[in-house]
């Protein structure tokens, strides 16, 4: 199973907004900036969060957008689900409206997908906006931009 760009900048843009939660609506274009992707290709995936109720817009000369609930309620699955539809390694155990398939009573791969399928889903409805928040200010704290070197150093504090 693979996660197409729509899921993996999804998730940029959506940890972008929850790095600024609180204060004013984000401009598509900061968020695009910060995150080095196609403003274009970034309104068309805003469009599907905000239809799924993950994030408001704005309207306005200081318009842009919001989470529509704070970080800690925003999980990554919840994300993923609305930018790439059903989490699935196969079609006949996605978690809306499996496929039938006449085997299915006695499919022995099918325990295993849907095995692969509760792991998955798991792991990405565990984590939240808020607990990737908390790991990128770890990340910073430990890391330091080294000017002499032009790159970044691990630092022990």
């Amino acid at each position: 199973m693979r996660l197409s760009t729509r899921g993996h900048y999804g998730l940029k843009a959506m940890f972008d907004l929850a790095q600024h939660y609180g204060t004013e609506p984000i401009p598509l274009k900061s968020v695009a900036e910060r995150q080095n992707l196609s403003e274009h290709y970034l309104e068309q995936l805003i469009a599907r969060l905000r239809k799924a109720g993950l994030v408001k817009s704005v309207r306005g000369a200081q318009g842009g957008y919001i989470l529509a609930r704070e970080p800690g309620k925003i999980t990554v699955g919840e994300i993923i689900r609305a930018l790439e539809g059903p989490i699935a390694p196969v079609e006949c155990v996605k978690e809306v409206d499996p496929k039938e398939c006449d085997q299915a009573d006695y499919c022995i791969s099918r325990m295993v997908w849907a095995r692969v399928r509760d792991s998955i889903a798991g792991v990405l409805d565990s984590i939240s906006l808020a607990d990737m928040c908390r790991e990128a200010a770890k990340i910073h704290q430990t890391k330091s931009f080294d000017h002499n070197r032009g790159g970044w150093t691990l630092y022990d504090p």
